[in-house]
């Protein structure tokens, strides 16, 4: 048959990567390329491989070792590329001419096509999996159309990177940044560092145990020293604190996870300071930092009774799942769907 491109999507399990990869072995194909990209419901495996069987041999044979919607497409050689170079080399010519965004995007993604789009809402998601809009400022984006291969969370994350190489530098943030609340109240947020240990406990000390049962899934009077110490390691993920008057008035976490693309994000807010518009202005900290350290989705489990949190997700843009606890529901957010605030 030749060179094919295979996309399968898979649940999260040990030995699955090695099943795939010998029922393609059974069918005499030679991996030449392999990703690894999370998706809405489950992790995607993209193979590259030189393989004598058929299109529909290699379906069935995938299928059968636990592949679930396996898409096989002819590849060319020149596929064959190191995907990193191709990707810088992408990046060097949108450098020189930033006006080729979409013929750029289009040779990034594989795609089809590309065009501009104006005046539309760019924060719904399209039904039709085949289509990618990736925004570039606020109601202006380039959707891109491949029919062959639905397009994944990955590769809206790797375009909205792209696209911010063909816009304006932005200016680098300081470690503090103040926030603006609905009622006008400004409050500083930072890093989180071992220097809060005790505004951390003292904000646990505060808050109520609903707010504390909505945050860790039980009413935990205090952090222990070993979690707050797993917080603000920067290798394990990035936390920051909301301060004001001289208190801590907020945490929020980005924790990494060992999926590959994803990280998970929670909160804990004072409850005099909830409803004010400091949980959601972390929140797209949060997913901005996610973003920039090249996560594709940012993930969040809440309780089911916390309606708060449950629309402050939702107005994100978040697609909410039921997991295995009827008690607990899964939000999931893609970084690449990000819009870009309005430049002052």
């Amino acid at each position: 048959m030749g060179f094919l491109r295979i996309r399968t999507t898979v649940d999260e399990r040990p030995g699955r990567l090695a099943s795939l990869a010998a029922a393609l072995a059974a069918k005499g194909g030679n991996i030449l390329g392999l990703s690894v990209q999370p998706d809405t419901d489950g992790t995607v495996d993209e193979f590259v491989a030189d393989i004598p069987a058929s299109a529909e041999a290699v379906r069935e044979a995938l299928e059968a070792a636990g592949g679930r919607r396996v898409q096989v497409v002819p590849a060319a050689a020149h596929e064959l590329t190191d995907e990193p170079t191709r990707a810088l080399l992408l990046a060097a010519r949108l450098r020189a001419q930033p006006w080729r965004l979409p013929e750029v995007l289009t040779d990034l993604l594989r795609a089809d096509d590309a065009r501009w789009v104006y005046g539309v809402d760019l924060s719904s998601d399209l039904p039709d999996p085949t289509l990618l809009t990736v925004p570039v400022a606020p109601r202006r984006a380039i959707r891109l159309r491949r029919t062959e291969l639905p397009f994944t969370l990955t590769e809206a994350a790797r375009a909205a990177a792209l696209v911010r190489l063909a816009q304006p530098p932005a200016e680098m943030p300081s470690a503090e940044r103040p926030v603006t609340l609905h009622d006008g109240i400004e409050v500083q947020v930072r890093p989180l560092t071992l220097l809060y240990r005790e505004a951390v406990r003292d904000l646990h000390d505060r808050c109520s145990p609903d707010s504390r049962r909505f945050r860790y899934f039980t009413s935990m009077p205090a952090l222990p020293p070993k979690m707050f110490d797993r917080l603000c390691d920067r290798d394990r993920g990035h936390s920051i604190v909301a301060g004001y008057d001289g208190q801590v008035v907020a945490l929020a976490n980005l924790i990494f996870t060992p999926d590959p693309g994803i990280a998970e994000m929670a909160f804990l807010v004072e409850d005099r300071w909830q409803g004010r518009g400091l949980g959601g202005a972390l929140a797209r900290m949060l997913l901005e930092e996610a973003r920039d350290l090249g996560f594709a989705e940012v993930k969040a489990s809440l309780l089911s009774d916390n309606v708060r949190m449950r629309r402050l997700l939702i107005s994100l843009g978040a697609t909410l799942t039921y997991t295995d606890d009827p008690g607990v529901v899964e939000a999931r957010i893609a970084t690449g769907a990000m819009v870009p605030a309005p430049r002052g």
